[in-house]
């Protein structure tokens, strides 16, 4: 308690002196909380933020929680809240909008806290000044009884461990006959571990048992039946009881002579019997008169239409086997033949037993009950012993074998003194783990049974897997991490780099490198463009780049398919399938190039103009005096392919970049962020690109498919550029050549039709030089 009261205090004597000296960072904007800044503290890990920069936070779809219902998820601890902050308060809660004095604590109200404790039991509140971070431990002491309550110890109240003394517990224990042997403990006492032997009913068998158990079904005579034939002398004292082992006391016996009325079949009571002159019966064992009348007992053969009864003289004792012939049944029903005498088929019983999990398989069975006569076999709550009890329903016992040494945990703080029932679970404890770890971060879990202790998530800096940034706040179990940008690691073919995302292990294992090949040519000095060949030449095929046409001022390029798309490709066929090459200037006459020739526009013209005044001043070309080349943009032609893709997302884009340089260079803060939602791995590379146009940092955080990327402006770094992409985009669409017209046939005058004839079949004339880029 000492050592949790110290850290308390140690914890919270950090947090106010990174307030007080404004060093303390908002893990959402990474940027210091001012004194006067409103802010917000978790009241689970006591994490101090910007209150605007929560309310962002708790409305952005990366913080909310992953079931979808709970809310939420705190910044640091990730613990879920429902209400998003909307007022600032002071750490207590009982002042809004503090204002600051130099005297208290940043953001206190500079009154007594008065908080509940974290103690569930402490009834006296937080008596020091409002404060950040958790409450201090009661430092009251009060009188408190220990676990068995025989003694009394005084204590401080915030005192979390419960008390126990050195004395045996000594209270009766379940079976009502023994004491608890003990020491001092926590919650109830153990089923007694003595073993009894308990009897059956008739006094034929025994088993052991532990104390208390199943003796509520003792009935005096003894616990259990043990399924036998009871074989206890009768009050006659000369016949035993026939009955199975039973709880009651045995019935009187049959034979006795106040007992038995009749003569042995039944028909003839023994009073008409003594008038004919028979002897009269004094005991048990005197013989019972017979009538003399054939006896007529129905016999167990014969069938439900046909009965069989005894045709021999009023007997005692069972009846002879019947003598006569019959379809009878078998004692289960099943089948049937003509017999004198029962028998059995050959069908085994499908039932279950009594236990639910064997079935009977006894042949021609007639039992109701279907008794397990099997061992359960089934493992105890320990773990290490099995059931030795018959087979039955339900759950076993507990394991009645118990150990006399002592059980600690693993650091041997934690002791449960013996006797100590098989299946006890090591006592739990308080202390900090001391198994060796794999880190050297400070351990914050407590002594375990388990062998390998939970992962350390101490936040850490760690590289990605590909090397390529050193990514912070990263759990220290976290070993494959991925920054999201492309690989760009050398492949084995030297001449390209990865294009896969940052990734583990090799770029490429047991492929090969199919990228183009960027050798130049050797007649035009374009790149091969075949699948990459190191160890091979480029193939002899003809070239498919696209190339340039000057035009009057041989400053602006425009791009065409030349009329071999056409022409040649339908002369000269035959030779590019072998490998030839064309000449493609001979196929384009010189009207062709008159009308592929662009007109100068006023971009063009000012071109022209700086070219001669360049002349004039002996300006070098390669040099940019008047800043020309640097003052618009650089955007690529990957950057304005997607752009014509998905103009809509790119302008949007832009404006919030707009809109955050203009803030950041218009306000009082150095630097300003922007969290753009969750979105694929191509909206992501535009932000990046565009984020590098406009000198602003990008970063991606987070792992598929919540990753996304955040943005901060720098105030003196960061510029607008005179010309967006989009506007780029609308003068490269301007610039275009109009679409060729269509040309129709027309007849001559002289024809038949007196000069005029219908148009034939419009047939637009083919302008190969229409370029589309």
């Amino acid at each position: 308690d000492v050592s949790c009261t110290s850290n308390v205090f140690l914890f919270a004597g950090s947090l106010i002196e990174q307030l007080t000296t404004e060093k303390y960072e908002c893990m959402v904007c990474c940027e210091v909380v001012r004194i006067v800044a409103p802010v917000w503290s978790c009241q689970n890990c006591y994490h101090v933020f910007h209150l605007n920069c929560i309310k962002k936070w708790a409305r952005s779809p990366a913080s909310q929680a992953e079931d979808g219902n709970s809310g939420w998820r705190c910044p640091a601890c990730q613990n879920a809240s429902t209400q998003v902050p909307k007022i600032y308060t002071c750490f207590c809660g009982k002042v809004h909008n503090p204002e600051w004095n130099r005297n208290e604590i940043p953001h206190s109200c500079g009154e007594l806290c008065g908080k509940k404790r974290q103690c569930s039991d402490c009834p006296h509140l937080c008596n020091i000044l409002c404060h950040p971070g958790p409450c201090p431990s009661c430092p009251a002491f009060v009188t408190k009884t220990c676990e068995c309550g025989q003694t009394s110890h005084s204590v401080r109240c915030g005192q979390s461990t419960k008390i126990r003394c050195s004395n045996v517990c000594g209270n009766t224990l379940n079976c009502g006959k023994h004491n608890c042997t003990q020491v001092c403990h926590a919650g109830k006492c153990s089923p007694c571990q003595l073993t009894v032997q308990q009897v059956c009913y008739c006094g034929s068998n025994f088993k052991e048992v532990l104390c208390g158990t199943k003796e509520e079904f003792s009935d005096g005579f003894g616990n259990f039946s043990c399924q036998n034939i009871c074989g206890k002398k009768l009050n006659c004292g000369r016949h035993n009881c026939t009955q199975v082992c039973h709880p009651q006391p045995c019935q009187l016996c049959p034979r006795l002579p106040q007992v038995v009325y009749r003569c042995p079949c039944g028909q003839t009571p023994l009073s008409k019997l003594l008038e004919l002159g028979c002897v009269e019966r004094k005991i048990c064992t005197d013989p019972i008169p017979s009538c003399g009348k054939t006896c007529g007992k129905p016999l167990s053969c014969g069938s439900y239409e046909l009965i069989h009864t005894c045709e021999s003289l009023c007997h005692e004792g069972e009846c002879r086997p019947c003598s006569r012939t019959s379809n009878i049944y078998c004692r289960c029903g099943f089948k049937k033949k003509v017999t004198a005498i029962t028998f059995m088929c050959d069908k085994r019983c499908n039932k279950k037993r009594s236990c639910g999990r064997h079935k009977c398989n006894e042949v021609c069975c007639v039992d109701t009950e279907h008794k397990c006569s099997l061992v359960c076999g089934r493992k105890l709550n320990c773990g290490l012993h099995r059931c030795e009890e018959p087979c039955h329903r339900g759950s076993c016992q507990t394991c009645w074998q118990t150990s006399f040494d002592e059980l600690t945990c693993y650091c041997g703080e934690s002791v449960i003194y013996p006797p100590v029932p098989c299946g006890t679970q090591p006592p739990e404890c308080k202390k900090t783990c001391t198994r060796p770890h794999d880190c050297d971060h400070p351990v914050y879990h407590s002594c375990h049974s388990e062998e390998k202790c939970p992962p350390c998530t101490y936040l850490t800096q760690k590289w990605c897997m590909g090397k390529h940034e050193l990514r912070s706040n990263i759990p220290c179990h976290l070993t494959d991490i991925s920054c999201g940008l492309r690989c760009n690691q050398m492949l084995k073919c030297g001449m390209h780099k990865c294009k896969r995302i940052c990734h583990k292990g090799e770029c490429l294992i047991d492929e090969e490198c199919k990228q183009p090949c960027i050798i130049p040519r050797l007649y035009c000095n374009h790149p091969c463009m075949a699948p990459c060949h190191p160890s091979s030449p480029c193939p002899t095929t003809s070239c498919c780049a696209k190339v340039g046409l000057f035009v009057a001022s041989n400053e602006i390029l425009t791009f065409f398919f030349f009329r071999i798309a056409a022409i040649s490709i339908a002369t000269k066929l035959t030779d590019l399938q072998l490998g030839d090459s064309v000449e493609i200037s001979r196929l384009i006459t010189k009207k062709e190039m008159k009308q592929a020739r662009l007109q100068c526009d006023e971009e063009c013209l000012a071109l022209q103009r700086n070219r001669r005044l360049a002349e004039a001043l002996e300006i070098d070309d390669n040099s940019d005096p008047f800043n020309i080349r640097s003052s618009g943009p650089k955007y690529s032609d990957l950057l304005k392919e997607d752009a014509r893709k998905d103009l809509k997302f790119v302008s949007d884009i832009e404006k919030e970049m707009r809109m955050l340089v203009e803030a950041v260079n218009k306000g009082k803060h150095t630097k300003k962020s922007h969290c753009y939602p969750p979105m694929n791995r191509d909206h992501r590379r535009i932000i990046h690109e565009l984020a590098q146009v406009y000198g602003i940092e990008s970063v991606s955080y987070d792992n598929e498919p919540k990753r996304n990327v955040v943005i901060t402006a720098v105030k003196g770094k960061s510029i607008c550029p005179s010309n967006t992409l989009t506007s780029v985009l609308d003068k490269e669409m301007q610039s275009r050549p109009p679409p060729p017209i269509p040309h129709y046939k027309q007849t001559d005058k002289s024809s038949g039709n007196g000069g005029l004839s219908k148009p034939l079949k419009e047939e637009p004339v083919i302008d190969y030089f229409d370029v589309q880029d």
